[in-house]
């Protein structure tokens, strides 16, 4: 079997590179070598090329013929072997993009045509990627979803959900209805807990059962699954859940992102009597704020400020249109 000229990578080769290639010296098989590859379809003549002169005469330049690939085997694949679930019209489309992702595509289909009964169980996305690929990360970090996507299955349908990082709350009671208090920073939660734990049952003159650290701007990954992440006394559909942050652009837009992932599920409402504490403080003890951060979006709507008095409203946009803020840090345990 010849060696294949293509392998040169070349898209135009002359008489004399072919007859090296080949080591031909004797003219006879040359003619003959050249004249089975461009029956063969490897090589064209270049029409414009001149004649060697020889007898019989060969042309002096040829055209490399790209190789043509055999995709029909794939394509078979793709329209007999697959579960009616997955549209395989991309691939069909991107024959090549199919062969880098086969593999996994098969791996797919093999879960769907075997073990399609097991979508009935909403179990975590790592596990599910595990239990299709063999690869835990695969759904999250190495490429799932661009498959799903490219074979027109959504997320939903695979059952899974994300797992949130797990929340730290503290009770004292178990008793429902309660009142559960969310908190942005950590320094208020230990402050707070540390209050209750001394047997007190309120925090400023309001019964609280409950305290769960929010983690700033984490806090939307972890409350996504709030009734999975909490004991179902904490989570109870007739408790009321209050929540306490800095008073800024950020801690309010935290609140407002919050309302919106509850609702339906639960009433969230703001800890007025922290926040008002928070002004009293600031101006009994009459100090300069600190600077908002650079940076924050200051796009907030009228859900947070409406829950106050006009007294306590005003006060709050002349913080912010001072372009200050009020950590919740301002209130320490001997405030509670």
């Amino acid at each position: 079997m010849k060696k294949d000229i293509r392998i040169l990578g070349k898209k135009k080769i002359t008489l004399s590179e072919i007859e090296k290639f080949y080591a031909m010296e004797d003219y006879k098989k040359l003619y003959n070598t050249i004249n089975e590859l461009i029956n063969d379809g490897i090589i064209a003549v270049v029409k414009s090329s001149k004649s060697n002169g020889k007898s019989p005469a060969l042309r002096t330049a040829y055209r490399v013929m790209p190789i043509v690939e055999d995709n029909a085997a794939l394509i078979n694949e793709l329209l007999y072997t697959m579960d009616l679930k997955l549209d395989t019209s991309y691939y069909l489309r991107n024959i090549n993009m199919y062969k880098a992702d086969r593999a996994d595509v098969l791996k797919l289909n093999a879960y769907f045509l075997r073990h399609g009964d097991k979508l009935k169980n909403r179990i975590s996305i790592n596990e599910r990627s595990f239990e299709i690929w063999g690869r835990e990360k695969f759904l999250s970090k190495d490429g799932g979803t661009r498959i799903l996507k490219n074979l027109g299955i959504s997320e939903e349908f695979l059952n899974y959900y994300a797992t949130a990082t797990p929340l730290a709350y503290y009770s004292n009671s178990k008793q429902t209805p309660q009142k559960v208090l969310i908190l942005e920073n950590k320094d208020t939660f230990y402050s707070m807990r540390k209050h209750l734990l001394a047997g007190s049952k309120a925090i400023l003159k309001t019964d609280i059962s409950t305290l769960v650290y929010g983690g700033g701007k984490n806090i939307y990954k972890s409350f996504g699954d709030f009734d999975i992440c909490v004991e179902p006394y904490v989570a109870d559909a007739n408790n009321t859940i209050l929540y306490f942050g800095d008073l800024d652009y950020e801690g309010i837009i935290i609140y407002e992102l919050l309302t919106r992932e509850f609702a339906g599920e639960h009433t969230l409402k703001p800890f007025i009597e922290g926040y008002t504490a928070m002004i009293d403080k600031y101006l009994k003890m009459d100090i300069p704020l600190p600077k908002t951060k650079a940076g924050q979006n200051r796009n907030i709507s009228e859900l947070f400020l409406r829950e106050f008095n006009e007294e306590y409203r005003k006060a709050i946009m002349d913080i912010l249109e001072r372009e200050e803020y009020i950590p919740q840090e301002i209130l320490n345990i001997g405030d509670f």
